[in-house]
């Protein structure tokens, strides 16, 4: 099974190099794909740097700009079914995901998910290290979530999953409208209204320690006026527009 981690970034040269190298270092194989927003840090650079130790394994796709983080992964997704990928995974560079956890999300695929979502909140709340104001926000928001859409999974604002080739192929991934963290539970209640098998895995969330968060509250906004919307949009798979 070939399997893929789509990583974007922006401005995480403090971040990036330890990544791939972990990434790497796991004995089940996973490549790796960097999407790079035009980072003034380097990023882009640092990432061709590991490209050359590892030329099979590691791929980079650099934008001119921020363009936003839905519209990254969309380009990623494009590209690993281009690439033959069986599975796909969405992960943040500043290891608040712990990259060992990429093997329990595969077994959980393996066994027979459509999707996998790293949850928090699954099992309580497995948050190191934020501000309290920004847990609740977190929180709350995956209630939210849950009471307008009634969809079953308790973190839904999650980014870190696992997406079997055959979601990705379903989905209509030009019609994905939300472009911030929205667009994290979008995916999700696209893939669940088509009928696929949601799992959650708990994991646990830790802060980041290096460099900035790309937070912001227009980001929270579109997510909280998106989902009113997405109880009434009509989803149809791919082939059937």
């Amino acid at each position: 099974m070939k399997k893929v981690v789509i990583i974007p970034t922006y401005n995480e040269c403090e971040n990036v190099e330890a990544m791939l190298d972990k990434v790497m270092s796991i004995e089940e194989p996973f490549d790796v794909l960097i999407i790079d927003d035009g980072s003034p840090d380097g990023t882009a650079a640092l990432v061709r740097n590991k490209q050359a130790e590892y030329p099979e394994r590691i791929h980079l796709i650099e934008r001119s700009g921020k363009l936003g983080l839905g519209t990254a992964y969309i380009t990623g997704f494009k590209w690993a079914l281009e690439q033959g990928y069986d599975y796909v995974f969405e992960m943040d560079c500043d290891f608040s995901h712990n990259p060992d956890d990429l093997l329990r999300l595969y077994a959980t695929a393996i066994e027979g998910a459509d999707v996998v979502v790293g949850s928090r909140y699954v099992s309580g709340v497995n948050v190191v290290n934020w501000p309290m104001s920004r847990l609740l926000m977190s929180y709350f928001a995956s209630r939210y979530v849950n009471i307008i859409t009634r969809m079953p999974v308790r973190d839904a604002t999650a980014g870190f999953v696992c997406y079997s080739r055959e979601v990705l192929e379903t989905l209509d991934l030009d019609a994905v409208q939300m472009k911030g963290y929205g667009f994290q539970i979008e995916m999700k209640y696209s893939a669940w209204r088509l009928g696929f098998n949601l799992k959650e895995v708990s994991i646990v969330f830790v802060d980041r320690t290096k460099g900035t968060s790309k937070m912001s509250s227009g980001i929270f906004g579109e997510a909280f006026w998106g989902v009113l919307g997405l109880r009434f949009r009509c989803i149809r798979p791919a082939n059937k527009k």
